[in-house]
């Protein structure tokens, strides 16, 4: 299946808009947070309750989808995602850019295309991610991809809060970078040690 153009170029976001959708939807959270890395945040953005609402998904994806260079972009004919945090982000992706949508499992621990989902040899794949921390999920993703028979051209996410430094190996779009610093839990900064730790996220932390 090869790419669509986007239909109508949807107008641009700032990093002000984006933020405004995070806070309507109250995914912009404040406190003492433990990561999927393990790492320690004092400031979280949901994406699970921003996609709450099919119209905010589809119009912060859209408008990713449009940040990515037309010469990668008309070259994407999928989709992947791993699961469970990139299944929607990824399906509103896809949809932006007018191609499949697949989603990638842990069943044994290493991800994999389940569920009938296959790629053809050399299919060029935009990987979607939620959130970026470390880098290190959306890298196995990748390997999965290659694995699968699959070229990952580019990568995005809705959010980059890995302050710059995720080399995923491939050209990486995301929709906004959230630069808050994290920390390992036994190097705790005093207000964020006074503050009891929770896990927002959908993964055991590392």
């Amino acid at each position: 299946m090869t790419a669509s153009p986007l239909p109508i170029a949807p107008p641009p976001m700032s990093d002000d808009d984006v933020l405004a959708d995070f806070r309507a939807a109250g995914a912009l959270l404040e406190g003492h947070f433990i990561l999927s890395s393990g790492l320690r945040s004092s400031r979280y953005l949901q994406c699970a309750r921003v996609l709450m609402d099919p119209r905010r998904g589809a119009r912060l994806c859209e408008a990713l989808a449009a940040r990515l260079p037309a010469d990668v972009r008309d070259t994407i004919t999928a989709v992947v995602a791993p699961a469970m945090g990139g299944v929607i982000a990824g399906h509103e992706m896809a949809r932006a850019l007018g191609v499949e949508a697949m989603f990638l499992e842990r069943p044994e621990g290493t991800f994999e295309l389940r569920r009938g989902f296959r790629l053809d040899p050399g299919q060029r794949v935009l990987m979607m991610e939620d959130v970026v921390t470390t880098g290190l999920s959306s890298r196995e993703a990748i390997a999965s991809i290659a694995r699968a028979g699959g070229e990952t051209v580019a990568a995005a996410s809705l959010v980059d809060r890995s302050n710059g430094a995720a080399d995923l190996g491939v050209p990486f779009f995301p929709l906004i970078r959230l630069d808050v610093p994290s920390y390992a839990a036994d190097a705790l900064p005093p207000e964020l040690a006074a503050i009891p730790a929770i896990k927002p996220g959908s993964r055991a932390a590392a």
